[in-house]
């Protein structure tokens, strides 16, 4: 399996998970009074205790989105420098101080909503408390890591990279954001985890930081606070001051969501056949973001957004009249065929249970096809001299695509999605040759121009919340 792949399904589904831990408060009969000791009434029917499910308890709740992020960036760790190459291929200038800001944008709306008199979890002064000790717990595992591991950054800046500190703060202060407001509106849940997310995403696009020190982080941020409200709610001896009387919204029953997704792409033909250098596409990855509005429970409409990469093989040629002898056997490298995807259409969805949902799709959108290069060097190994020969480009052009998924509901504001989609398009992919490597005849351009149609299906999973 791709350790790229791994990665990224890693992150979406630990972001998720984050976002859906939640307290709840027990359940007891209407007519049954609080009092300590209480096991049943003359007038009741006994009645045992619920047993909590996997995701309520609360040492799952504190620890289980925290080790998935950890856990995603040990598993990424060795592939690292694969990850940045993505980053310098498809953005290798961006350069944006937002980040910088965007850090602290859920704290501070918490205690904005909270001057403004908007009630959550817990009044002021304990919010306070709460968030001032998530802090302390974060400052200290951030710069105690930071400063031992002594990781060099990918800028060459200085060697304090891991954990991605900003990640951390990000993540630290949606999770205070989740708990003060995500029981009044799963909204304030999802803008919070998603300015996170953002935060962490500038980080690798700056080149400030590598990926598995964004997955650090945001694993400390949510552990952070997890364990700064464990304390203080230990101390106060109950959840919340206004756990009781939050006005919970109740959910809308229809399947409007918004999920983030990642699968493996296999190409229905050789992408890479045009070449004529014996080389062939590779299983490839699909990542995006996908949301739909249900007008009712069946009909709706939405789109996505999405990066799709298909790795070519290298592979060797034989070239007996190269004047160069060391130069007989070359070795092809070719960059993976790329593009950015945008596409909308009409949804349907059927119920099948409670917790079970089949949803169909038809797509139609624009492909945007990513620049590519096509390098030689030696074969042999003590030559490793790499020049570039040519650089290819995909054109822009119409998409069409049609799928399925079906969800697995883990409660009424989260699932767990597997799909299988189909997409075609059809560019013409454009070559232009180095005219100082390769030998163009006369009367021929180094510019050369073939269509090659692009059909491939994605299987994958999303991690979904619905609104």
């Amino acid at each position: 399996m791709n350790l790229f792949g791994k990665q990224v399904i890693v992150f979406i589904y630990c972001f998720f998970c984050a976002g859906a831990a939640r307290a709840q408060q027990e359940m007891l009969l209407p007519d049954q009074p609080v009092t300590p000791g209480t096991v049943f009434r003359a007038d009741t029917v006994f009645r045992m205790p619920r047993r909590k499910p996997f995701f309520e308890k609360q040492g799952v709740e504190i620890g289980f989105a925290p080790a998935l992020f950890l856990a995603a960036s040990a598993v990424t760790w060795g592939e690292k420098k694969s990850i940045r190459e993505v980053r310098n291929r498809y953005l290798p200038g961006f350069k944006h101080t937002f980040d910088n800001y965007a850090q602290y944008l859920p704290a501070a709306t918490t205690f904005g909503l909270k001057f403004a008199g908007v009630k959550g979890r817990n009044k002021l002064l304990r919010s306070a408390f709460s968030y001032g000790a998530s802090i302390a717990i974060m400052g200290v595992l951030v710069n105690g890591i930071k400063y031992t591991a002594k990781v060099e950054r990918p800028d060459g800046t200085s060697r304090n990279s891991f954990p991605s500190g900003h990640t951390a703060m990000a993540f630290t202060n949606a999770t205070f954001m989740h708990k003060e407001y995500g029981l009044v509106n799963p909204s304030y849940s999802i803008a919070g985890y998603g300015t996170a997310t953002f935060t962490g995403i500038a980080r690798g696009l700056n080149n400030r930081h590598w990926f598995p020190d964004i997955l650090a982080g945001a694993g400390i941020g949510i552990l952070s606070t997890q364990l700064g409200y464990f304390f203080i709610d230990r101390i106060y001896k109950n959840k919340g001051d206004n756990l009781n009387n939050l006005a919970y919204k109740p959910t809308s029953q229809n399947p409007s969501f918004l999920a983030i997704k990642w699968g493996y792409a296999n190409a229905m033909h050789n992408l890479a056949k045009n070449l004529e250098i014996n080389a062939s596409s590779k299983l490839g990855f699909e990542a995006g973001l996908e949301g739909a509005y249900f007008f009712n429970r069946n009909w709706g409409v939405g789109g996505d957004l999405s990066f799709t990469s298909f790795p070519i093989t290298a592979s060797e040629i034989y070239t007996p009249n190269a004047q160069d002898p060391s130069y007989r056997n070359v070795k092809f490298e070719t960059q993976s065929i790329g593009a950015a995807n945008i596409a909308a259409g009409p949804y349907y969805a059927l119920h099948l249970t409670n917790r079970w949902q089949l949803m169909l799709k038809t797509h139609c959108g624009y492909s945007i096809g990513s620049r590519g290069t096509i390098s030689v060097k030696a074969a042999a190994a003590n030559n490793s001299e790499v020049q570039e020969i040519a650089a290819y480009k995909p054109s822009n052009t119409f998409r069409v695509g049609a799928g399925g998924a079906l969800t697995y509901k883990l409660n009424s504001r989260l699932g767990v999605t597997g799909y299988a989609d189909y997409h075609y398009t059809n560019p013409v992919f454009k070559y232009a040759f180095n005219e100082n490597i390769v030998e163009i005849e006369p009367g021929f351009s180094n510019r050369v121009r073939m269509r090659n149609h692009m059909d491939y299906v994605v299987l994958g999973v999303r991690l979904t919340a619905y609104f």
